[in-house]
């Protein structure tokens, strides 16, 4: 790092911006590690159900008319539940295994090199003209590959930029925007659809137990986020960034891009053939009427095991197709390349298994205490009292996320934290967890790229050095500023639209939800 890049100079450190930054950065750092807030909490629930038992707050639940008390979880069947739930609440937690089974099958294609060389064919292969699109694009598609947009792809960008003779930084924002900014957006499923779906089935169940979220449940309204991410991105580097930045002028040499192998051609072949072949089977089982993978008694696509089923889905496509590039790349030579590549994907799991223990510890309590339904009907009254509407709610939700944001980075933990809280209320007004979630993504989203407690963040501050050694914590923020107040008013102002006109949001996933009769 160069002389004098890692602290600004005094009048900038009197700014009002760092002055916020700071302020931010000390707040953050206080608050504790997300399996440790869930400890708390979890703590919180055990006290707070034992007060509001005692004080005989109830309320009639919304769908059985029964009358709903707290149930006092400080008393020795209390602590009975909790000591023989403690393992079931963890093993049955619907994220944990959805997301660890999508991630074995997703590891082979990463860990064959598959997702590494199809980023690398894309950005380079493109036109100069469509760079930028290419680039936040590509951004947007790394997502289902878990972190590797951020250490392969941001980087890379920056290169590309440089050595077609445009400023490195702006191919940097572009594809950090498309990486972080459009986080949610995407035109594939991954992890982070099973993850956020499983927590918010669990909170559907508060008001209705047979209510089902799939990982699917928000796919069309993020397929076509995708497309306004790039839309928007594209505009905001062309208009904004590249005229901000100018000419490159510092002293970083174009380097050489190295062009595909033969092996890597010959996997990114078989890969292809692979992909026809996975998804005519796919097609074979869901577009007949008789199709295998419909409702066998039915014939229904949305509630069919193909939809319900759809991590299994992701998990078989991503060992297929990667099994099928390593094999003709000779990157995976035999069935222990295989199941190393799934081994290590679950240690880079690690820290996800230990929030979600907590996680499901502090969601069975607020279950188990009737809390959740207490808080819903009663924050859902206020509501309709206070006459807000749906538009004026979507616009609060995103904010209320967006700045939890700034606390706390894992998109799981703040789902966990507020959805047992917010999905029921929505519910108990008319709106579906799905619109819920939704939402959700979009303030979880947009502010990542101007959070400096983001985790990569201060690698992607390295990243910009290379090419201007005096950049730090605010140039970034800077740089990066315009795509979050672009994503912020574009997505919303999306969500927005697809309210009014009531658009599924998903296979089966309405906007709306109406209490079952009593």
């Amino acid at each position: 790092m160069a002389e004098g890049a890692s602290t600004p100079n005094e009048n900038r450190s009197e700014s009002p911006l760092y002055r916020v930054l700071n302020m931010i950065e000390r707040v953050g750092n206080a608050v504790p590690n997300p399996a440790i807030l869930f400890v708390g909490l979890a703590v919180i629930v055990v006290v707070a159900s034992a007060i509001v038992s005692n004080a005989n707050i109830t309320v009639q639940h919304p769908t059985t008319n029964a009358t709903i008390s707290a149930v006092n979880l400080l008393t020795v069947d209390g602590l009975h539940r909790i000591l023989t739930g403690l393992v079931t609440n963890f093993t049955s937690f619907a994220p944990l295994g959805t997301v660890l089974t999508a991630l074995l099958g997703l590891a082979v294609a990463e860990a064959s090199g598959l997702i590494r060389t199809s980023l690398r064919l894309l950005v380079m292969s493109s036109p100069k003209k469509l760079l930028t699109v290419v680039v936040v694009f590509a951004g947007v598609l790394s997502h289902t590959a878990s972190d590797i947009g951020y250490v392969l792809l941001i980087p890379l960008s920056a290169m590309v930029f440089l050595a077609v003779g445009r400023h490195p930084l702006a191919g940097l924002a572009a594809s950090f925007a498309g990486v972080s900014g459009g986080f949610s957006a995407n035109l594939l499923l991954g992890p982070i659809d099973a993850m956020l779906a499983g927590i918010t089935q669990e909170a559907a169940h508060i008001v209705d137990p047979a209510y089902l979220v799939t990982p699917a449940a928000n796919y069309y309204f993020m397929a076509s986020s995708a497309i306004l991410v790039t839309i928007l991105g594209t505009w905001i580097t062309e208009k904004i960034i590249v005229p901000r930045l100018g000419d490159y002028k510092g002293e970083a040499v174009p380097e050489t891009l190295e062009k595909l192998t033969d092996a890597e051609k010959r996997g990114m072949r078989f890969a292809i053939f692979a992909l026809l072949v996975f998804a005519g089977l796919i097609l074979w089982g869901t577009v007949p009427a008789d199709g295998f993978l419909r409702d066998a008694k039915t014939g229904d696509l949305l509630k069919s095991p193909f939809l319900s089923g759809i991590v299994a889905v992701i998990f078989a496509g991503g060992v297929f197709l990667g099994l099928a590039y390593g094999i003709g790349a000779k990157t995976i030579k035999n069935t222990n390349d295989m199941t190393s590549a799934m081994e290590n994907s679950m240690k880079t799991m690690a820290t996800y298994i230990v929030l979600a223990f907590f996680a499901a510890q502090f969601i069975a309590f607020f279950n188990w205490s009737n809390l959740g339904v207490i808080i819903a009907v009663n924050g859902a009254e206020v509501l309709r009292n206070l006459e807000v509407g749906g538009v004026t709610l979507i616009i609060l939700f995103v904010v209320a996320t967006m700045i939890l944001d700034l606390l706390i980075g894992s998109a799981a933990a703040k789902w966990a934290l507020v959805a047992p809280i917010f999905v029921p209320m929505m519910m108990i007004l008319g709106y579906s967890p799905e619109m819920t979630q939704a939402t959700y993504r979009i303030g979880d989203s947009v502010i990542n790229i101007v959070s400096p407690l983001m985790a990569y963040f201060p690698l992607i501050v390295a990243f910009a050095q290379k090419y201007d050694p005096k950049a730090g914590i605010g140039t970034l923020m800077a740089l990066m500023m315009p795509y979050s107040v672009a994503f912020f008013f574009g997505w919303t102002l999306f969500l927005i639209v697809w309210f009014y006109f009531a658009l599924p949001l998903g296979p089966g996933a309405e906007m709306f939800y109406q209490m079952p009769a009593k």
